[in-house]
């Protein structure tokens, strides 16, 4: 006779879209590509993706990854992260005429190009992002010292000093919260009335959809799991987006093994979602580790849909010359 207690119920609101994002997808394949073209050990500068599962599962592969260009020999392939790198490092591997291939997404080469158009245009850059970031620093390493101004916070904008307040652009780093960075914005159009900004939002559409996500489910359940890593700037945004739009605990986990039961005792609904850079798997090891201590139920946001693909650069789409 079983005597065991029924697992108390459970709802879990799964957020669409969710999880890889069309840059993350083509870096992992750029990864991938380069190792079925030139074979092991391929390198790659810096994580190429910020998620540890991704990483590892490519290293068991082949793929070295390092942080500086000077750990990598010359004869082998190196491969540059999805989040861009400054001219610095592309002009070295260019003078030690090394193979190499920019796993730089698209939409963060959109912004790169807009600053060199800012600056051939004569205007000051101001970049709106994370000090220390590997996109805030590739995006400054476009531009000549002096010529992109990083600011954070509004605070910043107020304390800034530029060279010619009528010649000035902001650009922003793409994976920020969207609300936050409007309020920075805002005030550098107030401060600077003539500052020319992006044609198109920097902040990319991932980025966008999955915040939006997040805040349409965040009031209606009691706590929200964002599966991502630490260093991930599109996941730690998703747990802030969180908490604004009202979900009272909100918590970022890389994998099902980190989950702080404690602050889901006794919940009933909870959300969940992945940032840009977490493979869909570990969501579902999440779901599992749920099972384990509630009776499940699974629900899927609609209405979430993604189809963008980019393409791999041209040299993993040509012949090896035999």
């Amino acid at each position: 006779m079983d005597t065991a207690a029924p697992l108390p119920p459970l709802t879990i609101r799964l957020a669409a879209p969710r999880g890889f994002c069309a840059g993350v997808d083509r870096a992992i394949r750029i990864v991938e590509e380069a190792l079925k073209k030139w074979g092991a050990p391929v390198y790659v500068r810096h994580e190429i993706v910020h998620n540890r599962h991704v990483v590892n599962s490519l290293r068991a592969k082949g793929a070295v990854f390092v942080e500086e260009l000077d750990e990598c020999p010359d004869d082998r392939p190196v491969i540059f992260s999805a989040h861009g790198v400054p001219k610095s490092v592309l002009a070295e591997a260019s003078r030690r005429n090394m193979v190499a291939v920019d796993a730089t997404c698209p939409l963060v080469t959109k912004v790169h190009n807009e600053a060199a158009r800012h600056n051939r245009q004569g205007r000051q850059v101001v970049f709106v992002g994370h000090d220390g970031h590997p996109e805030t620093v590739g995006t400054i390493g476009q531009l000549p010292p002096g010529e992109v101004l990083l600011v954070e916070t509004v605070a910043d904008v107020a304390a800034l000093q530029v060279r010619d307040p009528e010649r000035l652009a902001f650009s922003t780093q793409t994976t920020l919260s969207v609300d936050d960075t409007a309020e920075i914005i805002a005030a550098l159009k107030a401060r600077f009335p003539f500052i020319t900004g992006p044609g198109h939002e920097d902040i990319c559409y991932a980025t966008t959809n999955r915040q939006g996500a997040v805040k349409a489910m965040a009031a209606a359940v009691e706590a929200l799991l964002v599966v991502g890593a630490p260093n991930s700037s599109n996941s730690r945004r998703l747990v802030e987006v969180a908490q604004a739009a009202g979900c009272k605990h909100a918590q970022l986990v890389q994998e099902a093994a980190e989950i702080d039961w404690a602050p889901l005792a006794g919940i009933t609904t909870l959300g969940l979602t992945a940032g840009a850079s977490a493979p869909e798997i570990l969501v579902r090891d999440v779901i599992d580790a749920c099972r384990a201590r509630y009776a499940v139920t699974v629900i899927e946001e609609g209405g979430g849909h993604e189809d963008m693909v980019f393409n791999l650069p041209r040299i993993l789409r040509e012949e090896t010359p035999a």
